[in-house]
């Protein structure tokens, strides 16, 4: 076992409390690129108690200092419509976020961190953002605030007002770190911190996040939730293989095929040309004749 603890573990049980708050308030300020405080830990539905168990809304929902709502969902297992997940979760937080009577510029703003362990979508990046713009139709040009809306949703990017989504595809981090961002994700796939590390809050988690720093009780609750993980990545990992050896099985089995068409059209092409008649052709092939007058057609 690593000796540092799983960080969606530490996420459900360990994280919301007020004294580690500098260990979330650090990852996500180096996600975000701006200092981020948070303000409180708002509920979310329940505490997941297995690797797969899916009961709850979120993993952890925080406000942070200026009423930012911020999202942190950990998916281990393949979901083929994550995506839409990720929409419905923010949607689900603004609504539940909204009162009778509230006025629209008190809609809450989201943003959707998902840290995943799967190859979600086709891509060659291990970290991607999504925002939302309005591009003109005609002029091509960016649709910005008035000075009146800037006052009201107080800033001057529209995309701000709208839901943001961050994708962090952890499997596909090649261990080569470029920044303070890359060393979280390097925590992230190995439960490990570097000596040298200069990413803000990951020095509290290797303080904090050892796995000889828990109880008796936490330790045979994360021992088990580990044992899950791995027969679920396991089974994953098993499909996965199982369904590439069949691929390329099948991929053997097509190409075998496509040559020994290919060697058929050649022999109809030659005894054509040597002056043999469709209608012999077409008893020595099995083929009929249409066929035939296709294949010497498309020469």
């Amino acid at each position: 076992m690593k000796n540092l603890i799983r960080f969606d573990w530490a996420v459900k049980r360990l994280l919301r409390n007020k004294a580690n708050f500098g260990i979330l308030e650090g990852f996500l300020s180096e996600l975000l690129m701006e200092d981020i405080k948070i303000e409180s830990v708002l509920e979310s539905e329940g505490n997941r108690q297995t690797a797969d168990d899916k009961t709850n809304r979120v993993d952890i929902l925080v406000q942070n200092s200026i009423g930012e709502l911020i999202i942190i969902e950990i998916q281990n297992n393949y979901m083929t419509d994550y995506l839409l997940r990720m929409y419905y979760g923010t949607s689900k937080i603004i609504t539940d976020n909204m009162v009778i009577g509230m006025p629209y510029s008190m809609v809450k703003k989201v943003i959707s961190i998902n840290i995943v362990y799967f190859d979600l979508g086709q891509g060659e990046d291990y970290v991607y953002h999504g925002t939302t713009n309005f591009i003109g139709i005609h002029k091509k040009d960016v649709l910005k605030l008035s000075n009146t809306e800037e006052g009201i949703y107080h800033t001057l990017d529209i995309a701000k007002i709208y839901p943001e989504y961050y994708i962090i595809k952890v499997n596909q981090f090649n261990e080569t770190s470029e920044n303070t961002l890359d060393e979280w994700i390097h925590f992230f796939k190995n439960q490990e911190v570097k000596e040298d590390t200069k990413a803000k809050g990951l020095k509290e988690a290797k303080e904090e996040l050892d796995v000889m720093k828990l109880s008796p009780i936490e330790r045979k609750e994360y021992e088990a939730y580990i044992t899950d993980w791995r027969d679920n990545y396991g089974v994953i990992v098993g499909n996965y293989n199982k369904g590439k050896l069949e691929g390329k099985i099948e991929g053997m089995i097509e190409g075998e095929k496509k040559g020994k068409i290919e060697e058929r059209k050649d022999n109809i092409i030659k005894m054509h040309k040597e002056g043999i008649s469709i209608e012999i052709i077409a008893r020595v092939t099995g083929l009929n004749v249409e066929e035939i007058d296709r294949i010497i057609e498309n020469e």
